[in-house]
């Protein structure tokens, strides 16, 4: 057996502890009984340590040594494998076993009792958890920095969930929005006055859970690779051939479930599209979480929230949930288009949501750079809610600074792949307009294989063998531009042209 092959053997054993460890995490968060979170807790640590261990192993370090010493040529495909094969083990062997395991186990107990703890607005409990979370996560940002010679603790945090995509690439985008958003906030909010009403009435889950499943099949989700169920926070996990779900319910509102589920089946869509023939190692893996998030809001904002796909959908709605009947095609995509800042991130329209986005990465950045501390979080949300949004937050953690559940296992640096992955999404579209693709007749009809098959062969194919702006550019024409972005809102919520 040759040195290539001795590593692919050791990332598909990688691969499959991954495998193990994800449905672990999907049960800990959908089907877990309380009682069992503590045990959970320990059995993740260890695997995630042992998956550290044969990451981190001195032979591993031999084989890539060996490789760069060695004579034997090595086919392009391969060395587009071992690049990444490089970038999953440096961002590895910065990090002591221990200290993965602490983290593992810090975060499990943070994001555990977070969930009770939002409910009863106990920001004095949340933080007896989260400093543990902070200070490990200072650490491993300490180590990644110097691993990775980046030039502060954040965006070494940021290359996780962003990788390739700059801090300065990140900032240019936000100081672009900065510019343009407030402004485009107001007009659109004058404008659309009035005019917009939310959807009131009795939606039972039963009958909202068959009409997200409907809707995941309108939008090419195979329940033979994948299921739907209910969580605390909307998420997407798992691979292909075993896809899971979830969104949550309320018996008063349809369209948070119905956005919620389109945004995880795009998730999906993008996991149960990537290469099989490349599965088992990094270079089989979605490129990072700025393409992830673009195809989760291409399903979501671009498609499902189109007036040509409520249209096709809307009979389904009526079918379903009987006390929608009395608002058409128009009024369904008035009230789900309606412009006003609120508290809550995922509830937020597509105009103010990157303001929510701004905050968080404001935040989150001095954080872990170590220029605020965990106790000043609640007066800075307030303070940049206000200033951003004009809503005060002060006292209501729960619908501030608690309600994500992001920061609980120090997912920090993940928060700008939303805005990311917006911006993309919506250059996306348009790259897909300019092709052979008939935009508009696809979602009348609810038809969306065309759609799906261009993501297939320029996003989802593709892997990890393009970095994040080369496949954006290999597939759009060019890199991460906002002004696609801009353009979107202002011809959706402005100009009211679609």
């Amino acid at each position: 057996m040759d040195t290539y092959q001795r590593l692919t053997e050791r990332f598909q054993q990688i691969y499959r502890l991954d495998h193990a460890m994800t449905y672990l995490s999907w049960d800990q968060m959908v089907m877990m009984p309380p009682k069992g979170n503590a045990s959970r807790a320990e059995a993740m640590a260890e695997l995630a340590s042992i998956r550290h261990s044969l990451l981190s192993a001195d032979e591993v370090s031999d084989w890539f040594a060996e490789i760069e010493a060695g004579s034997a040529a090595h086919t392009a495909t391969q060395e587009t494998a071992l690049r990444e094969m490089r970038r999953v083990w440096r961002a590895a062997i910065c990090l002591p076993a221990d200290l993965v395991k602490a983290h593992v186990l810090a975060g499990s107990r943070c994001e555990h009792q977070w969930r009770q703890q939002r409910l009863d607005n106990d920001w004095d409990g949340f933080l007896e958890n989260f400093r543990a979370v902070v200070d490990l996560s200072r650490e491993e940002a300490s180590r990644r920095m110097e691993m990775s010679q980046l030039a502060s603790p954040y965006e070494a945090m940021l290359e996780l969930h962003c990788t390739g995509d700059s801090l300065a690439l990140v900032d240019s985008v936000f100081a672009t929005l900065r510019e343009h958003l407030p402004e485009l906030l107001q007009r659109a909010r004058e404008l659309t006055a009035g005019t917009q009403s939310a959807v009131t009435g009795n939606f039972p889950v039963a009958e909202q859970q068959a009409l997200s499943e409907k809707l995941m099949r309108s939008l090419g989700f195979d329940f033979e690779a994948g299921r739907l169920d209910q969580s605390v926070h909307p998420f997407s996990t798992g691979s292909a051939g075993d896809l899971r779900i979830t969104t949550r319910y309320r018996t008063t509102d349809f369209l948070e479930a119905l956005n919620a589920t389109a945004h995880e089946t795009g998730h999906a869509s993008y996991e149960g599209g990537l290469p099989e023939a490349l599965a088992g190692q990094p270079v089989g893996g979605h490129r990072n979480m700025c393409i992830h998030e673009s195809q989760s809001l291409l399903f979501e904002k671009q498609i499902f929230l189109s007036r040509e796909f409520c249209q096709y959908f809307t009979p389904s709605i009526h079918e379903l949930l009987p006390d929608s009947s009395g608002y058409d095609a128009d009024a369904l995509w008035r009230a789900n288009t309606m412009v006003e800042p609120g508290l809550i991130r995922v509830e937020a329209d597509e105009v103010s949501y990157p303001l929510h986005v701004l905050l968080r990465y404001e935040i989150e950045r001095d954080l872990i750079n170590g220029a605020i501390e965990a106790t000043d979080i609640p007066e800075l949300w307030n303070d940049k809610m206000q200033s951003y949004l004009g809503i005060d937050t002060k006292g209501n953690y729960s619908e501030g600074c608690m309600q994500d559940i992001h920061w609980t296992d120090g997912g920090f640096g993940y928060f700008p792949s939303y805005t990311l992955g917006a911006v993309n999404a919506a250059q996306i579209r348009a790259a897909i307009k300019r092709s052979s693709v008939d935009w508009e007749g696809s979602l009348a009809s609810g038809d969306v294989s065309d759609i799906r098959h261009w993501l297939s062969e320029n996003i989802w194919q593709q892997g990890c063998q393009l970095e994040s702006q080369p496949l954006m550019e290999s597939a759009t024409g060019e890199h991460t531009n906002p002004q696609y972005y801009l353009e979107h809102l202002q011809a959706r919520y402005i100009d009211r042209a679609y």
